[in-house]
């Protein structure tokens, strides 16, 4: 080898030192920042609402002008009303926000062109003393469709408005077919009769005074090309008298568990007519949830169930309608509770329908069955007053007493965690502690743990949570004893009683992130699912449940590659690719003294370690990384963890 050639060798070996030695630096004030960027008080969610606030006062100073000096007086009643709307909405999830429209028109057309399956679409809207203008917009708004192969299917119900009766008379278009019903028959009666009419392979259900986007047709046979679904659901977003769109409802895909504690689905909605017409159609005296009730006896019979995560529907807020507020139906909500009561008896479900904490919620309390023994299993190192804490709140708290108590010290040195480890063992034979001395691996660790327990559902529990709820074990055991869940996850908070950990998404903040962290405990969160239980791709190991047998069958935590970060995610989208459901509940709830016991990661080395892991996370994950978390939205942003916009 020739001088030269050692020269360069050694000047690209140096360069490469020094490219590590930046990354290295990189890595480390990439994570400071990131930490001091929550440590500000003024949270994302609250730069949102400042912003839509700004937005809400130019309107409202623009609209004001205008006022003065283009309009009556008569009219600045109209603009009240507007401006009470704005503030209104504004103190909702996102907010007036501003709808984008989806494909052209142009483009449309060329893909339809290339459909092998082009439908016939029935659509149903019943029809009741609704004013013209609105009826008229709703009729336009499916005329309008890119996707011409539809008929909409109207049933009048007895309206006893002439001027909403002139406006069916009037109408000669050969796509469009009206009955007039004799005498009122109420919503569900009104859609089984505008059913009765249809005769394509697919229905859709469409309201009164409600709007389809354009592209909502063409966008539901786009789907039905690429996957033949039975049942397509969109996202949706509410319009204001006057036109302003706000609170989109950006949605998951098919989440189970959220769909039996409301109707998240709700519009826009299509489905197969042949199992429509299965279970019946629609049910009478269920008029409010008469939708949810059609959509639970249709997932009865069918899984094959897409989502289109784009705003097909416009759901019109006017006076009277739960666009507006669920109150103003207030008979909806027992509707709702009597649909899912049968839901439960038609899948033998052994459970007990609860009322939610908001309006057209609902929890699902299954029964527990037998009385299993349910391992807790809590590592730890030293921090005797942690450990105390913990095993104090379970023996104070728990009404479920069949459990054992399985503590891991790691390296525990101090005489008073000794101690503490002796007093409990002599205070309860449920509690016993094991030593497993080498280097930190908390994924070795729980591994260990798991091996020595004697329970058929396995606890893992930091040693920095702090049990609030009494039934806490029921919580968890009621979903783990199902045959098609995974892992089941807590509600955990920090001290100062914001949202530490509630469901974790998969690309947020690059890799995972807990998703409404830092709301506040009572909040009700994104479209009030902070209280409701529902699936997520992945739960935090701080406080989770999962039965011992599929902890064998996944081999547990992974302890070559994830020995500190991630091996809970890791853990959870490895069942959930197995086919399980993994589900957060808020019926579980406990305080999570984070970074007390487990320090941050604030050197070269552990930051080297802990990109090591992200590395690996993502060249794992790649898939579920790069086509979006399922019980996420791709409208959502991946920037914060806060259920924002893009």
């Amino acid at each position: 080898m020739t001088s030269e050639k050692k020269i360069q060798q050694e000047e690209i070996r140096l360069l490469q030192e020094e490219k590590n030695s930046l990354q290295t630096k990189l890595d480390y004030y990439t994570n400071l920042l990131s930490k001091k960027e929550e440590e500000l008080k003024l949270t994302q969610t609250q730069v949102s609402n400042l912003e839509g606030m700004v937005e809400y006062m130019r309107i409202k100073s623009r609209a004001k002008r205008i006022v003065k000096k283009t309009l009556p007086t008569g009219l600045e009643k109209l603009l009240k009303k507007f401006i009470q709307t704005s503030r209104t909405t504004l103190n909702n999830s996102n907010g007036i926000y501003f709808y984008k429209p989806g494909i052209s028109k142009n483009s449309a057309l060329k893909k339809i062109a290339h459909f092998k399956k082009k439908p016939l679409v029935s659509i149903i809207m019943p029809v009741y003393n609704v004013e013209t203008r609105w009826l008229e917009a709703a009729i336009k708004s499916v005329k309008d469709q890119y996707y011409d192969n539809w008929e909409l299917c109207i049933a009048d119900d007895h309206s006893p408005s002439p001027e909403t009766l002139s406006v069916l008379r009037n109408i000669n278009d050969p796509k469009i077919k009206i009955v007039f019903l004799a005498e009122n028959g109420h919503i569900s009666k009104a859609s089984n009769e505008a059913l009765k009419l249809a005769s394509g392979e697919y229905v859709a259900f469409l309201d009164n005074d409600d709007l389809l986007t354009s592209d909502a047709l063409f966008e539901m046979v786009d789907c039905i090309n690429a996957q033949n679904p039975d049942i397509i659901y969109s996202d949706e977003d509410k319009v204001t008298e006057t036109g302003e769109h706000f609170f989109p409802h950006y949605k998951p895909d098919f989440s189970p568990d959220l769909l039996t504690s409301q109707n998240y689905i709700c519009h826009f909605l299509l489905i197969r007519k042949s199992i429509v017409d299965e279970v019946g159609g629609f049910e009478v005296g269920l008029e409010g949830s008469q939708d949810y009730d059609l959509i639970l006896k249709c997932t009865e019979k069918t899984k094959n169930i897409a989502h289109i995560p784009k705003i097909l529907y416009h759901w019109r807020a006017i006076e009277g309608s739960t666009a507006v507020t669920i109150s103003s139906k207030s008979y909806a909500h027992k509707a709702m509770i009597h649909a899912l009561s049968n839901h439960v008896q038609r899948s033998h479900i052994n459970a007990t329908v609860i009322e939610g904490k908001y309006p057209c919620t609902c929890r699902l309390q299954r029964q527990i069955e037998g009385n299993p023994l349910v391992s807790i299993i809590i590592p730890f190192r030293d921090k005797p007053e942690l450990l105390k804490m913990c095993i104090d709140s379970i023996l104070r708290k728990s009404t479920y007493t069949n459990f054992e108590i399985i503590g891991v010290s790691n390296n525990s040195s101090e005489e008073k965690t000794l101690s503490i480890m002796k007093e409990y063992e002599n205070k309860d034979s449920r509690i016993k502690f094991y030593e497993y001395n080498f280097t930190f691996n908390f994924s070795a660790i729980s591994n260990f743990g798991v091996k020595l327990c004697k329970g058929e559902q396995i606890i893992l529990l930091n040693n920095d949570i702090e049990i609030i709820t009494s039934e806490w074990i029921e919580a968890l055991l009621e979903h783990s004893q199902r045959k098609e869940v995974g892992v089941v996850g807590a509600k955990l908070y920090y001290p100062n009683e914001t949202i530490q950990h509630a469901g974790v998404v998969m690309g947020v903040l690059g890799l995972a992130g807990h998703i409404h962290k830092h709301f506040g405990r009572h909040d009700p969160g994104y479209h009030t699912r902070l209280n409701l239980i529902q699936n997520f791709s992945a739960v935090t190991a701080a406080c989770m449940m999962v039965k011992k047998e599929l902890y064998d069958t996944v081999e547990g935590f992974n302890e070559a590659h994830l020995t500190i970060a991630f091996n809970d995610i890791d853990f959870c989208l490895r069942i959930k690719n197995l086919g399980y459901l993994n589900v957060f509940t808020p019926y579980c709830e406990a305080y999570h003294h984070e970074s007390i016991s487990r320090g941050y990661e604030d050197t070269p080395m552990k930051q080297a370690r802990f990109q090591k892991e992200i590395y690996y996370m993502m060249d794992k994950h790649r898939e579920i990384l790069q086509k979006g978390d399922p019980y996420y939205n791709p409208n959502l942003t991946l920037k914060y963890e806060n259920f924002s916009l893009k």
